[in-house]
């Protein structure tokens, strides 16, 4: 409630980059209230991921808690979201950013709909070289096992941007704050984030190099 008329204030005076650090602080701030709960956050990346072209950064999905961290650790490369239109509405400050920060909403009941709103959102990554962040299972993993990924949307993207690279990453132990449901968010949780080796998506075929990608990040779900 707080970060929403902030946002709004921000963009309206202060544009985009205005925009994006009030988004960058909100989240910070979030992590921050989880830390009241004993909840740390780490990330481990041994890769040198490039700042000065487009990245997308795929990502199994255990719960919304996921989303902080990857804006904040990855701010640098300003991550913008594939996510499900319904979250466009409803939701203080969350929904604002989706609608207004460059990231695309789609229906996943639209197949067609959806792969236009893709291509689209690969153009505009190419001609602003930020970065997109999707979750291919689709929806959240309530038990941390992984789902099986839904590959059309990573492959129109990896087709539209054959000279970007794709950033493969596990998230671990986010599920564990909603083993109860929104309440109570369990005490002590450690968030993992482990980022895999770049990969040059115009080095493979995207068929394959996403069925490669599902690989890595499921390897390493614990």
């Amino acid at each position: 409630m707080i970060f929403h008329p902030i946002q709004w204030l921000c963009l309206k005076l202060g544009g985009y980059e205005a925009h994006k650090k009030s988004v960058d602080i909100f989240n910070f701030m979030l992590m921050k209230c989880l830390n009241i709960l004993g909840t740390t956050f780490s990330v481990e990346n041994e890769h040198d991921i490039p700042v000065n072209k487009t990245c997308i950064f795929v990502a199994n999905h255990q719960g919304m808690y996921d989303i902080p961290p990857i804006i904040w650790y990855f701010r640098k490369h300003h991550p913008k979201f594939v996510s499900k239109k319904e979250l466009g509405r409803g939701i203080p400050s969350i929904s604002f950013n989706l609608r207004h920060g460059g990231s695309v909403l789609i229906d996943r009941n639209n197949r067609r709909e959806s792969l236009i709103k893709m291509g689209n959102f690969g153009d505009y990554l190419k001609e602003t070289k930020r970065s997109a962040v999707i979750f291919p299972e689709g929806t959240r993993s309530r038990t941390g096992a992984a789902k099986e990924f839904r590959k059309n949307g990573m492959m129109m993207l990896f087709k539209k941007m054959p000279e970007a690279v794709v950033v493969p990453i596990t998230i671990n132990n986010s599920w564990k704050l909603f083993k109860h449901g929104n309440f109570p968010i369990d005490l002590g949780v450690n968030v993992n984030l482990k980022t895999h080796e770049p990969i040059k998506i115009g080095s493979e075929d995207p068929e394959a190099l996403a069925a490669k990608v599902e690989r890595i990040i499921t390897a390493d779900i614990r």
